[in-house]
């Protein structure tokens, strides 16, 4: 595809730069990064998902940098973590210890420690709450000092294992041959197809939350029961990040922790691959992502369960479908360059339409352009 370059347009360019920054100046208050981070959490938890580069304050600095545009944040995000030099690999995680805030279950009403329902708009009324027009910090400091005060605190960080360990434990999860093969990284070489299972969750991980959403819905939608989860369990909470000790790869340091949301998604039944029962076990689809971001942590289970039965008449088990188009990088990216000169192509298309058009008023009969289009031509 050709483009032209805009020429003695740098004066135009520069002033353009400068009333974007007049644009995210208005008003009379500065948006402070603290409080992106700390009020806005969702929001940064998706540009850090989708840009796959966990850092909240960096995350606040996109999101103030660009007006709050979600696709320019992420676009800054992954610029930023590609100059990064990569000086360790963490320790595989085990969300069983997993600190909990949040954990439910849609299948099982009893399940060990009970159902957690933790921070969640899931039972609030979906209302504006013209309130907040009037709210300041000090009622906010004597709301959290009275609630503080009145709940126990536990001697201990809340753990449980996962739900599909007493499905296990009944022979009821389908099984799958074992892949101890290591994950291939995504960020570091390109993936080809197949995909692996580890290319495939990472893709998910870093797609965009509204694409993976309407593909998994899609697929609830239009494909019948069986592509229909029920949620084994959401578990939401703090996971410790470790490293090997770098003097001693027996021992391990812990670099800090991270929200993460994770969900395993029961869909319909499968036939397992190895196991001594009869073949006939219930699917599990996973998810996982920063935040408290459960309606893309379900988006992304469902995927994950389709792709693992491909299929490439429908659109959410279609792998090279799925896994190419949900980028969010090179999905707003393509849509964004139309806004780019393409003076030579487009040209081109008119003088070939002007020749067809002169061509048919010779003949006095319709044609047909390079792109199979019909052209009508008037007699005006």
């Amino acid at each position: 595809m050709a483009y032209v370059a805009v020429k003695g347009g740098e004066a135009a360019i520069e002033k353009s730069i400068e009333l974007l920054k007049l644009s995210r100046s208005e008003g009379k208050n500065s948006l402070e990064t603290e409080v992106i981070t700390s009020r806005m959490k969702q929001l940064v938890d998706r540009v850090m998902c989708e840009a796959g580069f966990y850092a909240p304050l960096y995350a606040a600095i996109s999101l103030k940098q660009n007006e709050g545009s979600l696709e320019e944040a992420v676009f800054l995000m992954r610029a930023y973590r590609s100059t990064l030099t990569r000086s360790h690999t963490s320790l595989e995680l085990d969300c069983r210890e997993m600190r909990l805030t949040r954990r439910i279950s849609s299948a099982f009403k009893d399940i060990p420690l009970g159902q957690i329902l933790g921070p969640t708009y899931d039972y609030t009324h979906r209302l504006i709450n013209f309130d907040l027009l009037s709210e300041n910090e000090e009622e906010l400091e004597a709301f959290k000092d009275e609630f503080l005060g009145n709940i126990e605190r536990l001697s201990t960080p809340m753990k449980a294992a996962r739900v599909s360990d007493l499905l296990r434990e009944e022979n009821l999860i389908a099984d799958y041959e074992k892949d101890n093969t290591e994950p291939e990284d995504i960020t570091q070489e390109k993936f080809m197809f197949p995909a692996s299972r580890s290319v495939k969750l990472q893709t998910l991980f870093r797609a965009d939350t509204g694409f993976i959403s309407g593909v998994a819905y899609s697929g609830m939608r239009g494909y019948g029961a069986s592509a229909h989860p029920t949620i084994g369990e959401l578990r939401c909470g703090y996971m410790e990040i470790e490293i090997a000790y770098p003097l001693d790869t027996d021992e391990s340091m812990v670099l800090g922790e991270i929200l993460f949301t994770e969900v395993e998604a029961y869909i319909g039944s499968h036939i397992s691959t190895s196991g001594a029962h009869d073949g006939l076990g219930i699917a599990i689809g996973y998810g996982l992502v920063f935040g408290r971001a459960e309606t893309r942590a379900i988006a992304m289970s469902i995927l994950d369960c389709a792709l693992n039965n491909p299929d490439p008449s429908n659109p959410p088990n279609d792998e090279e479908f799925v896994l190419l188009h949900g980028e969010p990088l090179e999905m707003s990216g393509f849509i964004s360059h139309l806004k780019l000169p393409h003076y030579v192509t487009y040209q081109s298309r008119l003088d070939n339409i002007r020749k067809i058009r002169r061509e048919n008023q010779i003949n006095g009969s319709n044609a047909t352009s390079e792109y199979g289009e019909e052209l009508c031509i008037s007699d005006e």
